[in-house]
């Protein structure tokens, strides 16, 4: 008796597996699934019905009913479970099969995977998968790196149900061994950036603007509708007109201000701090949530320490409003240009040879940072195959330039009321930092030197130099 074999496989079927595999399933690719959990074994293949996709039981029997070379995706909790998941695949494998870890691994897992599999002739690609669990049903930006053969192999799969922008599939090989779970953190570290700064913009219209929710829920649909156009303000704009079902007002004046996080946007600060890369932006919204947590030290602080001008009144009209559209604008510009700088340095330091205008390209559709703003930072980088950092365009430069004077009045705004814009903020000081012919670490160089004899240069004479400091 012969058994139907299956083009793709995957291994996790919660809602992102299970989706993802449904959706490979609608491209007309025989789609196989298992996992430890039944229940989840026993939704694929309700959801399924009728459509060339099945959930099995044992990973024995996934294996045996895959076709050659095996193309299997791990959609698991990121860590141990992987590996514990790879080793009880390993037995069942043949030489050349292929390994998909999609899951959020840290790249220096990814790393370690890659050179052990390839020592046991089983191809590896640790990939990036964005979009939730709706993108992977309808089409998610897909990061892959690691061994070019396997991705030859899955390349015609993983094109057919990425997300499509004009067209062009949103995915690509970005490069060898743990690169796409690379661009994959850098992107969920950008993603921890814009939504920090979309919540601050959220508050400076309410605290300062006393604007409703509804009136809130309009004025992001109509940035949507421009510049700003965006997933992350897409769904701004249905947060904040939805009714809560247990009570008679907004649903979001009833969550609790404390956000968790998974661990990408940390590891995107650090690995920046290692390669002496600035992500000030980053690192706020990362610290932001950080705050969060402390919520009643937060509470008996807000007692101790009263608020500056706690009855100050409004400030109601448009003006407010184009100030904060322009802050936004500008600090959206300033999180994408610190992570694109990040990328491109992690490129040469770590050999990763990475096709920035590619990146930016696939980030266009099917991702959570998805924005219009893409398409402009995809062609600087195709028109600048070696920039580094975007801000140094022209493009960018003028719109920049145009936008400094509203940051600078809305700080102006929350200083004076203290308001929290932390992420703002640091937007603004990247950018006044950048663009400062000096700065005051020649200071800092003499107080190393003071204490340390650290030794400096001069801007006069070359060489390095010590002084015996005057105590």
């Amino acid at each position: 008796m012969t058994h139907q074999l299956y083009d793709f496989g995957m291994i996790g079927l919660g809602v992102m597996g299970r989706n993802f595999l449904l959706n490979v399933a609608d491209d007309g690719f025989a789609a196989l699934g298992t996992d430890i959990n039944e229940d989840s074994v026993k939704a694929l293949n309700e959801e399924g019905e009728g459509m060339n996709v099945k959930g099995v039981h044992t990973q024995k029997e996934f294996v045996s009913l895959l076709s050659t070379p095996r193309k299997i995706m791990l959609l698991v909790p990121a860590g141990k479970i992987v590996d514990k998941v790879i080793e009880g695949l390993l037995p069942l494998l043949d030489d050349g099969d292929i390994i998909i870890d999609g899951g959020n691994s840290h790249y220096d897992d990814t790393n370690r995977r890659y050179e052990y599999l390839k020592e046991k002739n089983i191809r590896f690609l640790g990939t990036g998968v964005s979009g939730g669990a709706e993108g992977a049903r309808r089409g998610p930006s897909i990061m892959p790196g690691g061994d070019r053969s396997a991705w030859e192999v899955v390349k015609p799969i993983l094109e057919t149900v990425a997300a499509k922008v004009d067209g062009d599939p949103c995915v690509t090989y970005i490069g060898e061994s743990s690169s796409g779970h690379y661009v994959k953190m850098v992107h969920n570290g950008i993603e921890y950036g814009l939504m920090q700064l979309i919540a601050e913009a959220y508050d400076v219209l309410k605290r300062v603007g006393g604007m409703s929710n509804d009136d809130m829920s309009a004025l992001f649909d109509k940035w949507n509708k421009g510049r700003l156009n965006s997933y992350l303000i897409e769904i701004t704009a249905d947060i904040l007109k939805q009714r809560d079902e247990e009570m008679d007002g907004h649903l979001l004046d009833v969550i609790l201000d404390k956000a968790k996080q998974k661990g990408t946007g940390k590891w995107t600060s650090q690995t920046a701090m290692d390669l002496g890369v600035p992500v000030p932006t980053i690192d706020a919204a990362v610290t932001m949530r950080g705050i969060s947590a402390f919520k009643e030290f937060r509470q008996d602080m807000s007692k101790l320490y009263k608020a500056v001008h706690p009855e100050e009144g409004v400030l109601k009209g448009e003006g407010l409003a184009k100030s904060v559209e322009e802050s936004l604008y500008f600090s959206f510009i300033i999180c994408y240009a610190q992570g694109m700088h990040l990328l491109a340095e992690a490129s040469e330091e770590l050999n990763y040879n990475l096709d920035l205008e590619g990146v930016a390209r696939i980030w266009r559709g099917g991702c959570i940072i998805r924005a219009k703003l893409l398409e402009q930072i995809r062609g600087s980088f195709s028109n600048h195959p070696k920039l580094k950092n975007m801000i140094s365009t022209r493009q960018f430069r003028d719109e920049l330039h145009s936008c400094r004077e509203s940051v600078v009045e809305i700080m102006h705004l929350t200083n004076e009321r203290g308001i929290s814009t932390m992420c703002m903020s640091s937007a603004l000081q990247y950018f006044e930092a950048f663009r400062s012919d000096r700065l005051p670490l020649n200071m800092v160089q003499a107080q190393r030197d003071y204490f340390g004899s650290h030794t400096y240069e001069r801007i006069d004479q070359k060489g390095t130099f010590h002084t015996q400091w005057d105590k």
